[in-house]
């Protein structure tokens, strides 16, 4: 085995089509681009969304909804989570308690939720809480404190 007499695999290289190389070649004349037009000519780049002069997608939909720059989004927790919390020996169930627990992440904002029932009297303190479950916490005696 010699340098000269080595070749690639049988079907491991493809050749490379040779454009405007003459016409003989097949690909000579207009090498492969078609007719005349924008498309045919070198540099030719198409802005993002253009679709050939038919009117694009985005314009011939119409406008929609509205995103409200004040909204603020809460993270619900029920009160069955709470009566889970408070089964491990919690009586105080705070912002950190429910991180270190996993329901909630660092950065949400937790709001009270009055799903489930509670049976243990709890000091429960979080950014919001709803009518319910205000009243459930309350009516064991405990506390809804808001922060």
């Amino acid at each position: 085995m010699k340098l000269h007499n080595l070749t690639p695999a049988e079907g491991s290289r493809k050749n490379v089509k040779r454009v405007g190389r003459g016409e003989g070649s097949g690909h000579g004349g207009q090498s492969t681009r078609g007719m005349n037009g924008a498309k045919s000519r070198s540099g030719y780049r198409h802005k993002i969304g253009f679709e050939g002069g038919q009117m694009p997608i985005q314009r011939r939909l119409p406008k929609f909804g509205f995103k409200n720059p004040t909204r603020v989004e809460y993270k619900a927790v029920n009160l069955s989570t709470l009566q889970t919390l408070s089964e491990k020996g919690l009586t105080v169930i705070d912002f950190d308690t429910l991180v270190t627990a996993g329901f909630v992440s660092k950065n949400d904002k937790v709001k009270i939720l009055g799903n489930g029932e509670l049976t243990a009297k709890l000091e429960v303190t979080a950014d919001a809480f709803s009518k319910s479950a205000k009243e459930k916490i309350e009516a064991l005696g405990g506390k809804a404190t808001i922060l």
